[in-house]
């Protein structure tokens, strides 16, 4: 099972940012999805979640300015952030528990991050 995140690069502060998560391999289900970013010198932390029901948890940061929503045909999960801000810089990765064939129960995987930096 893999997970690639793709999107981020420069964009300019004030314009929006589009990130699409892609979770491959022999996936028997996906549950909660996720994206957390990790700005410089700081923690990772939570941006947003959604579950294959569609509720979703977002962080106070990008409250109003962010949108998630994900294909569970397709296994993937799409973030659109607007209103682009300094802080909003940092490595962004997606995140996603599944339940893999041959597996016991749910495990998390992780993309392997994609920068966006905010340039202003």
């Amino acid at each position: 099972v893999q997970l690639q995140a793709s999107g981020g690069g420069l964009v300019q502060a004030g314009g929006s940012l589009r990130l699409s998560c892609a979770a491959s391999g022999d996936i028997l289900r996906v549950n909660v999805m996720a994206w957390y970013r990790q700005a410089p010198g700081k923690a990772r932390e939570l941006v947003a979640a959604i579950t294959r029901a569609g509720a979703t948890n977002v962080a106070e940061s990008v409250k109003g300015r962010l949108s998630i929503s994900r294909d569970d045909v397709k296994n993937m999960m799409y973030f659109r952030l607007n209103s682009l801000k300094s802080e909003d810089t940092g490595v962004y990765y997606c995140k996603a528990e599944i339940w893999e064939n041959g597996a016991t129960g749910f495990l998390d995987y992780w993309g392997q991050g994609t920068l966006v930096t905010v340039s202003s």
